[in-house]
């Protein structure tokens, strides 16, 4: 009774099996209407204690926005450096699109998260969960409507926190690389590149209790 007819399945999972975390974009402008209705997405999220945690900022000055993608490639060596002997690897990835793609956001973590406990007392990580689901959302729906979405979180959060002027307690979580693209990547991108590939999904599930040997 309550089941999807099979289309409907089939394009949902679709667009699971065909998301991709993109960083290649073409500089065409998103449509006003379609990326109102990709934020209508974000907020159908499920969130805990239905506290709706996420804050979105649509960068639309360009020098600001040089000014993020600054953060991004300062961050980027900093990251590069740490990896050690993936230092050379990993400057070879490209690994944001700020500059290229229509449209920039910012999701961010509200402030005041200390007043919500429901479903947070032991667990107050689930605010960012919550966050995690919107971006989800958006995501699914962004790939159904053709438009390529990239999850950059290579930034000093404080740092992008006061260049936003973002009030004590709130604090960003990923900057959203928004656009058309040429294509989407048959793979996820770092398994192209041969940086990881995706395990198997009968390693990661057990029954009753954790796994030994894991």
């Amino acid at each position: 009774m309550n089941r999807y007819p099979q289309s409907d399945i089939d394009a949902v999972y679709r667009a699971i099996r065909e998301r991709r975390d993109m960083r290649h974009f073409k500089p065409d402008p998103v449509d006003p209407a379609l990326l109102q209705r990709l934020l209508e997405a974000a907020h159908c999220a499920p969130s805990v204690g239905f506290m709706q945690p996420w804050r979105f900022i649509r960068i639309r000055n360009a020098e600001l926005r040089q000014q993020l993608h600054a953060l991004v490639e300062e961050e980027r060596v900093q990251t590069a450096r740490a990896l050690g002997e993936r230092e050379d690897a990993f400057m070879k990835l490209k690994v944001e699109g700020v500059l290229d793609c229509g449209e920039v956001l910012v999701a961010a973590l509200m402030d005041g998260r200390e007043r919500h406990v429901f479903g947070r007392r032991t667990l107050p990580e689930m605010d960012l969960a919550s966050v995690a689901c919107a971006i989800q959302n958006m995501w699914l729906a962004a790939r159904a409507e053709g438009l390529g979405l990239g999850w950059v979180s290579i930034f000093d959060p404080g740092k992008l926190a006061a260049l936003l002027a973002m009030p004590e307690g709130a604090r960003p979580v990923a900057i959203l690389c928004l656009g058309h693209v040429e294509a989407f990547y048959p793979k996820p991108m770092l398994e192209l590149e041969h940086w990881a590939s995706r395990r198997q999904l009968n390693d990661l599930v057990s029954d009753d209790r954790w796994p030994e040997g894991s």
